[in-house]
């Protein structure tokens, strides 16, 4: 398992009070990958650059598609652009992947049996080890969740510290491009319900 999975798959486990968002989690899943292809070797991140490394790609498939789209001349994509690129649909993609993988089941919701189906988590080892990582408190899983609201106060928590300054950089750029993501919802949230009122006149 990848930490970005097991990111995954904690959003998923137990579901959280607060929902999280697709953008959030999508966001927050490309940071988890860039820090598993910075620990794997495959990037490096300069300042906040992200720099392709010298390793061969990773074996799971979604990391290897990571890789792939890695910027390999100068000028090197920055952290919060590859979050933003990468990130675009990730959430779906982890979720078809697991779903192909047995990891994740469709179930259906309600008494009716042409109601909405909802997805859940196979108790798979997989799963138990993503929960045990965050149950033992990895600072970097923690950190990831913070941004996404499943721990601490939410996106504005900085979490626990996370020690290597290459990672803390990764991490405070997931943080920041999930605030830009709701204040990109609040402002077309204002606009549109100014345009509604615009229709409904005095």
């Amino acid at each position: 398992m990848t930490t970005a999975k097991d990111l995954f798959v904690i959003a998923l486990d137990p579901a959280p009070e607060r929902a999280v968002g697709q953008g959030d989690l999508s966001l927050a899943l490309a940071g988890a990958e860039l820090l598993d292809l910075l620990e794997a070797g495959t990037v490096t991140v300069d300042g906040d650059l992200v720099v392709p490394g010298g390793s061969s790609a990773p074996e799971d498939r979604l990391l290897a598609a990571a890789a792939a789209g890695i910027t390999r001349q100068p000028p090197y994509e920055r952290v919060e652009d590859w979050l933003w690129r990468r990130g675009r649909d990730l959430a779906a993609a982890y979720q078809d992947a697991l779903e192909e993988d047995g990891e994740l089941t469709r179930k259906r919701s309600g008494l009716l049996p042409f109601g909405p189906k909802e997805v859940e988590l196979v108790d798979t080892p997989a799963r138990r080890r993503a929960v045990a990582r965050r149950e033992e408190g990895d600072p970097v899983l923690a950190s990831l969740a913070a941004a996404v609201g499943l721990d601490g106060e939410g996106p504005e928590d900085d979490g626990p510290g996370v020690g290597d300054e290459t990672v803390t950089t990764v991490v405070a750029a997931v943080h920041e491009a999930v605030m830009e993501l709701e204040a990109v919802r609040q402002r077309r949230t204002i606009e549109n319900t100014a345009f509604a009122n615009v229709w409904r006149g005095p």
